[in-house]
This record gives structure tokens, C-alpha cells and sequence, in this order.
């Protein structure tokens, strides 16, 4: 018999437990879709608890809630329209599609990096050089076309109404970004956040859990001045190591990690925003909570043709995977001000702060006048947004526009020379406006639950244990009685609703014996099994079993909620739960 990996292992576990299936098994299952099940459930919603704890609460985030679909103007001003696609290769013998780049990476050996790069001309090329075939049915390949992987759809019953399905969560941190500085009283930096579905329409997803077309996340746009741009928090971090893949390196062909320290990496320019390294160390420590170890993570460099349009630097976070090698957990970038000011162009609301000086300066400064009765006949029903939109452009770029090329372009068409006026005009200025820049940590919540489930997933006597970290496992507790006769299971399930009454997760399980609910115990990933058996009767304690060690202790019921808690809080040690006895199995 083939010996499974341990993708296979824990996808198999994973549904014999209730953590996470295919979606519609009964109809064969969709690519790029999961269900998650009872544990999964539970276990995903505590590892987003966790993350809010970390990114939001503890770092004064401001938590929002906003839809999954938008109308297409808003991926039109953040650029997604044009930009989100990818290369897709279809089968001329069986119709299967795939991603070009993806085949050349995986069937031919080409280095992501240089399949990424390639025009589609090139992909086909490269495929019809290399031979590469379709992997179902063995035919050749078509000339790869360009395929939009948003969600398209309308919004109401117009046809003309077209909406999308948000890619990411952070267009509707930037659309608020005027309410959310109203509600923070005007102040920067400043954290809006967001967990909540996107969707991407993934030409062929095959990777279960790490890729999928509906998936949470967990991101958050970090706004500060860019004239300000030391982060008071670096010196909590400074002293952390990162293992960078830089770009430099990367264009040289060379992988390997440059270890760095937090405040090495920021000295040396290798990461150019502050608050970014500030959030990368953040992103490691929790992954690290999550069972990984820092020394299987790195922080790959995006290089310029890899990066997202909007970014002057991204890094990847990656987690080393048995099946699938470095995968990516969580993205980091740069967005300098590209967000706010093309939603301040497309929308021709402002999206700019003050900044005071510390004295008044006398400034000469230059002003656009439109000139509404040339623009009125000639943008008819748009001359509103067209003359809003000039008002808050920049008035240097309209002029060196004008000088050169004698027209203005907006979004919603040309603006001539003789449509507007360039005034000079000598102020006193108290202050300045300016766009704020951006950060950007964005996680995916499907990926992290099975990356956190490879990492806890071990072998141990030919048992599997799915040594969940404890502040994040589905069940903190089940409790046992010894045998089902004897009062054993009454007194069993008065301390089970006990328990339930003092908030925690737990379970009741008298299904075979003793060894056989153990084993079970373990391989859902429960911290404390609670055995009520003949002692319990005569003293009013019970054995509690670690599920890690296999070592049991001597516990008094009496309090028993309030030890499992501070138990899976961290608070306390199995060593301190009770008087240690000999392990039973």
C-alpha cells in the first residue's frame, strides 16, 4: 500500500473529524470551495478571535464591516478591472483549463519568478517548446488568452448595473477612509481592518485549502504621514530576526534568506517603510503562536513584475509545507497614497488631511479655475464631477500636463487648455493637505487552519495527535465516565453541564472504551480528557489526561471549570492542574 504524505493524512482526518470537506461532495465536489464542519467551524472562528486580538485590539484597529460586492467604478479607481487577470491555457482534446504560468512552473520546472513575467505570447511559445500537455487528458495546449478572475455579476435587475465580487477586503477601507478619520477624531496613523469573504475566480484550482475561488480574510490598511513616518512601536521588535528573500538577491538567482534583525532590516533600507517591518515581525510572533516555528517562515520580496500595481514593495510571508513546499500565509504592502488618490479622482471627493505647520509660511502656491462655460457644453451631465475632480487635483501636474501636451486627462475624458485657468497666488498657510500613505498585512483565515493543522498533526504509537495550540482548539475538554454503569455515567454528565454552565467548549463521550475515546480525543485535537470513574464517587476528583503527554493528574471537581480555562488560556501548566499519577493509556 502507497504510504500516504501528510497532506493526504490530514485532509483524510480532517473529514473523518469534522474539520473541513469538499464542497457538494454529493454532486463531485466544485474546485475551489470547502466546507468547514463542526471542529472546523469553531477552530477557524477562534484562529480569526486570535488575529483580531493581535492586530486590532492590541494595536487600536478600527474594526468594520463592509459588502462583498461593489459597483464596477470602484475597481475601476483601484485599477482592478484592468489588472486582475491571468493567463489562462486551454486543452484543444478535453476543454480543461489551466493557468499557463502554473504549467510551465509545475510541469516544466520554470522558477515562478521568470513563468510570471511572460507575455502570453511567450507562455505559448515556452509550452509548445517544453511539450508540455494537458495533465487529464494528455492533448496539446491552445495559445493562452487573458482571463479576468473577478466575479462578475449585475447589481438589481439593469443589466447596466454591473457589479464584482470584492478580490480583497480593502476597497472598502478606502472608500471609508473620510468616516473612519471623522470617528478617530482626526488623527494618524491610524487602522481600519476587516475579516470577511472574498472571492477570486481561480482558473484551476487544485491545492484544496490553499487555493480556493470563496475564501476569509483577515487584512487591515495601516494610514500614516508620510512626512511622519517612524513607528514609536519598531523598539518593541527591533531586536527580532526576519529571514528575507530580497529582491536583489532574487534577480541574481540566489533564494537564501538574508537574516536580519527588525531594526537592521529598517537601517538598511531593505524594508522602506517602518511600519511595514513593524508588521512583519507582528505576522512572524503569530504564526509562531500558531505552532510554526520562526526558522520555516520567510519574507519574500515580491519582484517589480510579481508586485501588485498598487505596490512599491510587497513581501510574502511563507510557511515551509511538506506537499507544497513555501506557501504564502499573508501578503505585505507598500500601497503608498495609490488608493485614496485614485478614489479621490474617480469619485471627486476629497481624500486629503491637514497637516499644520509648526509656523505660518507665506507660499506661493498655484490654483486651477475651471472655466464652467467651456466645460459645461463640452461634458454636459459631467461637468459637476469633471469641475470637482479638477478642484482637487493637483494643480503642478494639471499645468505640466497642460505645458506639454496641452490637455489634462481625468477619468472622464480631456480637459484642454482653454477649458481651465492656472492662477498664482501668494498665501499665508497655517498647514497642508496630503494624501496619507498606506500599509497593508493581509492573511488568508482557510490557509492558516491547515497550516496550522500541519504543524500540529503528529504520529505517536501509530496514533495521530492533532496537537491544536490551545487557545485555538475546537474542544477544550471532554469528559468521560470510566464505564457506562455504577452512577459513573450520571455523575459524568452533571460535571459535562457544569462545565458548559462555566463557558467552555466540552464534550460528552461513553461510546466504547476508555482507550478507544482517548484515541479519538486526541485525533480531534482535545487538550483535557475529564475521566469520572470509581474515585470520583468516593473523593470528588477526576483523572484529567493531556492530550500532548499522555500524563495524568489527580484533580478536584470542585473548580474544575476555572483550572481547564486557565489551563487553555496559558495561565497554568498540566503540572499545575493536579496531584500526577501514572499514565493509563
Amino acid at each position: 500500500m502507497e504510504r500516504q504524505d501528510k497532506y493526504e493524512k490530514i485532509t483524510e482526518l480532517a473529514k473523518r473529524r469534522g474539520y473541513f470537506w469538499p464542497s457538494y461532495e454529493i454532486y463531485g465536489g466544485t474546485a475551489g470551495f470547502i466546507n468547514f464542519g463542526p471542529l472546523g467551524a469553531v477552530m477557524k472562528h477562534k484562529l480569526q478571535d486570535k488575529w483580531r486580538d493581535y492586530f486590532i485590539r492590541r494595536q487600536g484597529m478600527l474594526e468594520i464591516e463592509t459588502p462583498i460586492f461593489a459597483p464596477k467604478v470602484v475597481f475601476d479607481a483601484s485599477g482592478h478591472i484592468v489588472h486582475f487577470r491571468e493567463p489562462m491555457a486551454q486543452c484543444s482534446k478535453c476543454r480543461a483549463m489551466f493557468r499557463a504560468d502554473h504549467l510551465l512552473v509545475e510541469r516544466g520546472g520554470v522558477p515562478s519568478s521568470e513563468a510570471e513575467r511572460l507575455s502570453l505570447d511567450e507562455l505559448g511559445t515556452r509550452l509548445r517548446e517544453m511539450s508540455i500537455l494537458c495533465p487529464e487528458c494528455g492533448g496539446e495546449f491552445t495559445q493562452p488568452t487573458s482571463f479576468q478572475t473577478m466575479f462578475k455579476t449585475t447589481i438589481g435587475p439593469y443589466s447596466e448595473a454591473v457589479g464584482y465580487g470584492r478580490p480583497e477586503a480593502a476597497q472598502g477601507m478606502f472608500t471609508d477612509f473620510k468616516r473612519l478619520y471623522e470617528v478617530e477624531r482626526g488623527k494618524l496613523p491610524m487602522g481600519a481592518a476587516q475579516v470577511g469573504k472574498a472571492v477570486r475566480n481561480e482558473i484551476s484550482p487544485r491545492q484544496g485549502p490553499i487555493r480556493l475561488r470563496e475564501f476569509t480574510i483577515m487584512e487591515f490598511e495601516f494610514f500614516f504621514d508620510p512626512a511622519e513616518p517612524h513607528c514609536p512601536k519598531l523598539s518593541q521588535v527591533k531586536r527580532d530576526e526576519l529571514r528575507l528573500v530580497l529582491e536583489t538577491n532574487r534577480l541574481n538567482g540566489r533564494e537564501e534568506p538574508t537574516v536580519v534583525t527588525v531594526q537592521q532590516a529598517v537601517e538598511q533600507r531593505f524594508i522602506k517603510a517602518e511600519w511595514m517591518a513593524y508588521f512583519l515581525a507582528l505576522a512572524q510572533a503569530f504564526v509562531r503562536e500558531l505552532g510554526v516555528p520562526a526558522e520555516r517562515q520567510r519574507f519574500i520580496e515580491k519582484l517589480p513584475w510579481e508586485r501588485a500595481h498598487y505596490a512599491a514593495q510587497s513581501f510574502d510571508q511563507e510557511v515551509l509545507l511538506e506537499r507544497w513546499g513555501w506557501v504564502e500565509v499573508s501578503g505585505h504592502a507598500y500601497r503608498t497614497d495609490y488608493d485614496l488618490r485614485r478614489h479621490m479622482e474617480f469619485s471627486g471627493q476629497d481624500m486629503t488631511v491637514f497637516r499644520a505647520f509648526a509656523q505660518p509660511r507665506s507660499v506661493k502656491r498655484l490654483r486651477i479655475r475651471p472655466v464652467a462655460q467651456k466645460l459645461g457644453p463640452a461634458f454636459k451631465q459631467d461637468a459637476p464631477a469633471v469641475i470637482n475632480a479638477l478642484e482637487q487635483s493637483d494643480a503642478q501636474a494639471v499645468k505640466a500636463s497642460l505645458d506639454e501636451k496641452g490637455f489634462y486627462e481625468l477619468s472622464l475624458g480631456r480637459v484642454y487648455a482653454d477649458q481651465v485657468e492656472v492662477l498664482e497666488e501668494q498665501l499665508e498657510e497655517a498647514g497642508e493637505r496630503f494624501i496619507p500613505h498606506v500599509v497593508e498585512p493581509s492573511f488568508g483565515a482557510e490557509r492558516l487552519v491547515y497550516v496550522t493543522m500541519e504543524y500540529a498533526v503528529k504520529e505517536r504509537e501509530d496514533r495521530l495527535i492533532t496537537a491544536l495550540p490551545l487557545d485555538i482548539a475546537p474542544i477544550e475538554a471532554v469528559v468521560l465516565p470510566l464505564v457506562s454503569r455504577d452512577g459513573l455515567p450520571e455523575r459524568a454528565e452533571s460535571l459535562y453541564k457544569t462545565l458548559l454552565d462555566a463557558g467552555l467548549c466540552v464534550e460528552y463521550d461513553d461510546a466504547g472504551s476508555i482507550g478507544r475515546r482517548y484515541v479519538r480525543a486526541d485525533e480531534m485535537g482535545v487538550p483535557l480528557a475529564a475521566t469520572v470513574d470509581y474515585e470520583t464517587l468516593a473523593n470528588n476528583t477526576v483523572t484529567l489526561r493531556d492530550r500532548d503527554s499522555w500524563e495524568q493528574v489527580r484533580s478536584p471537581v470542585n473548580g474544575l471549570g476555572d483550572v481547564i480555562r486557565r489551563y487553555c488560556d496559558g495561565r497554568a501548566s498540566f503540572a499545575d492542574l493536579g496531584v500526577p499519577m501514572k499514565r493509563n493509556g
